[in-house]
């Protein structure tokens, strides 16, 4: 049985959601990071990294979004979550590899300050700095990013999942996702996907 290690709020909420869409027999593990569960013991044995997500598999521990959404594309393929052109997915990993590595830095640098320096003077810069960073990556994908109506064109794969919960972190951070339509139409396009719905009812519940 796949289990996600998962945290409401978090980045693993797109493995989350591409588990579903591919149809996949999973358990999910809610941990709570703002109790400090993911530096516990238990769970640095099975993610020394000490962060969400981890995919336990039958042939180990997965890490990093990246590497896992591509999992679950090719672990179930007949939900073509990635497409099958090696040029197609290469650039679908691109999306997915900006989303982790610039996207979510510029976020993380409203809540996580300590990660790159040690006073408080430091981390108050960088959460005043968040607004304009984030509005900065968001325009970027709004001007060139998005095929329509899904990233990569007429099919959902693992970049909706992923942006769609990035998108959702912009009001936490001072901006308003209406400053740029095409990706407030692609949230509410995914919102309204069932298998996004259930996801969200967990959550809810």
């Amino acid at each position: 049985m796949i289990k996600l290690f998962h945290a409401w709020g978090s980045c693993s909420l797109a493995p989350f959601i591409a588990l579903e869409e591919a149809g996949a027999g999973y358990e999910i593990a809610v941990i709570s990071t703002k109790d400090g569960e993911q530096r516990k013991p238990d769970y640095l044995a099975l993610n020394p990294k000490g962060r969400v997500p981890a995919l336990v598999t039958d042939r180990g521990v997965l890490t990093e979004n990246v590497a896992i959404l591509a999992w679950i594309a090719q672990a179930f393929p007949a939900a073509k979550l990635m497409p099958d052109d090696p040029w197609a997915f290469a650039q679908a990993q691109a999306f997915n590899s900006y989303l982790a590595s610039t996207v979510h830095v510029a976020h993380a640098h409203g809540r996580r300050g300590s990660r790159w320096a040690d006073q408080e003077s430091s981390f108050e810069d960088m959460r005043r700095k968040v607004p304009e960073t984030m509005a900065a990556c968001f325009q970027l994908i709004e001007d060139g990013m998005l095929a329509g109506p899904w990233v990569m064109g007429e099919q959902f794969t693992t970049c909706d999942a992923y942006l769609f919960t990035l998108s959702g972190w912009l009001e936490s951070d001072d901006v308003d996702l209406a400053r740029f339509p095409k990706v407030q139409a692609h949230f509410e396009r995914t919102a309204a996907r069932p298998a996004v719905g259930k996801v969200l009812a967990r959550a809810a519940a």
